[in-house]
């Protein structure tokens, strides 16, 4: 007969949520080799390259914790799953979304997608074009002309992708940041020894922050 094991500490728990959050932050400090004819890509191709590894280290150790537990019957332990199963939907929801504006930005711009490195993919030089519907300053005008020119693409075209590129590396900037934050919020509410009302009544202030957040969220788009 197996013995039977002993639940993790709240040591043990608060370290796991700790260390998936440092992986969280850490896509938002990965750096890609982006060639000038790339440029537009920039901004979001180190958390595109990082994101999906992350992803998959978290899902192991979940399953590892999982293992480890024999399904968590402690609040504690049911508290850090919550937080952790939380964090990891909502990061592969985010990769997600930024995968489909590189799709989008890659379409627009001629370049396929299928090549596992997005960075180098083959594209159709465009004519060169002004009309920019922004103000920029001359040194400005003349960067971007020099930067559309690289990846042949007319200066307007170049604005555009660039935005969405922009905009793409803010959304995923926010979320991975909101994560972080919620995992060590939660890792140091499991390490409260005065917290032992962790989720056992369903009082809101006993659920995981990301929960909180996403039931906040769900309740804002109704």
């Amino acid at each position: 007969m197996t013995a039977a094991r002993a639940p993790m500490s709240r040591t043990d728990l608060a370290g796991l949520l700790t260390e998936a959050a440092q992986s969280v932050s850490g896509i938002l400090t990965v750096e890609y080799p982006t060639p000038a004819s790339r440029s537009y890509l920039h901004p979001v191709l180190g958390a595109l390259s990082a994101g999906p590894q992350v992803v998959g280290e978290l899902n192991e150790h979940l399953e590892e914790f999982m293992a480890a537990e024999l399904r968590p019957a402690t609040p504690a332990g049911l508290f850090t799953l919550a937080s952790y199963a939380s964090a990891l939907g909502w990061l592969t929801e985010s990769l997600a979304e930024l995968t489909t504006v590189v799709d989008q930005i890659c379409t627009r711009v001629g370049i396929s997608t299928h090549s596992q490195d997005l960075a180098f993919a083959a594209s159709e030089d465009g004519e060169e074009e002004d009309g920019f519907d922004f103000a920029f300053s001359a040194l400005e005008l003349a960067a971007i002309r020099t930067a559309a020119e690289a990846a042949g693409l007319p200066p307007s075209d170049y604005v555009g992708v660039f935005s969405q590129s922009l905009l793409a590396a803010s959304r995923i900037t926010d979320a991975c940041m909101e994560i972080s934050s919620g995992l060590l919020e939660d890792a140091a509410y499991v390490l409260d020894e005065t917290a032992d009302r962790i989720w056992t009544g369903g009082e809101p202030g006993g659920l995981p922050t990301l929960v909180r957040s996403l039931l906040a969220r769900m309740e804002a788009a109704e």
